[in-house]
């Protein structure tokens, strides 16, 4: 396999797993630090933000123009933008609203809980959700870094922050209904595992017909999906989880380390 795609694959395959951290973390922190979680789904928000209007959209923007005029490409690069906001609400939207895993949950939920058989299918439910959720981000992932290694490893990290509370939500539940550490881990990191799946199939499917066109439509399809996650999951799930200044300055925080990066590696 190409290093080209290699590299990208990992990075997908690392972004996914990160759920297996928000299990760990469920497992062995004593409490959840809420201002620092709080801070960091800021931060991967305000990531995801610039880079999707200030880089990817852009970049998007000068293939399609190039390729096919400034009004036409112009027009098309506003379409795939749009498209990608609604592939991911029509995915959010399937996934019925009791199990759809946007709630913040703590750590210390794991003490003193009695076992609940019924929440088993709550547990599995909430990792197939996530699992569909994170599809589409394994191929954002997968596809950005093969236009940009640089910018793929920014949204693979912003994305993994995004999984830890996901694998959180995954945990609590399963664990209530089994007693069982070991079989709430294993289904939350295999809910993370989609990513890499996503990947590979943009990678089988998109990669033989790729060119300027394509990766323009892929590249603002994307935006639109991080866009959305953004403001539907990560900004609101920051709030959630503590003072509202806290989560703002993540967002800031996010988007100057982003731009920074950017001109450092321009």
């Amino acid at each position: 396999m190409e290093t080209n795609i290699l590299l990208p694959l990992l990075l997908t395959l690392g972004a996914g797993l990160a759920t297996g951290i928000g299990s760990a973390i469920a497992f062995f922190a004593r409490r959840t630090n809420k201002r620092l979680l709080s801070f960091s789904l800021g931060l991967s928000g305000g990531v995801m933000i610039y880079v999707s209007f200030v880089e990817l959209f852009q970049q998007a923007n000068l293939s399609l123009t190039a390729e096919w005029g400034v009004r036409t490409g112009t027009a098309v690069t506003v379409a795939s933008f749009f498209a990608g906001i609604l592939l991911i609400g029509v995915i959010d939207r399937l996934v019925p609203s009791f199990e759809n895993p946007h709630e913040a949950h703590m750590v210390e939920e794991m003490d003193n809980q009695p076992r609940n058989p019924h929440l088993m299918r709550m547990g599995v439910m909430t990792a197939l959700a996530i699992g569909i959720h994170n599809f589409p981000e394994g191929i954002a992932t997968f596809t950005s870094a093969v236009d940009n290694m640089a910018l793929g490893v920014a949204i693979a990290v912003a994305i993994a922050i995004h999984n830890i509370p996901e694998g959180i939500a995954v945990s609590i539940p399963i664990f209530y209904a089994t007693g069982d550490r070991r079989k709430a881990f294993r289904l939350s990191l295999l809910s993370g595992l989609a990513e890499p799946v996503g990947a590979v199939l943009a990678w089988l499917v998109l990669m033989p017909f790729m060119s300027p066109t394509l990766m323009g439509c892929i590249l603002a399809g994307v935006a639109g999906i991080m866009v959305f996650i953004s403001i539907d999951e990560l900004l609101p799930a920051a709030r959630e989880y503590g003072e509202a200044h806290i989560s703002i300055y993540g967002v800031v925080t996010g988007m100057a380390v982003m731009a920074a990066s950017l001109i450092l590696l321009s």
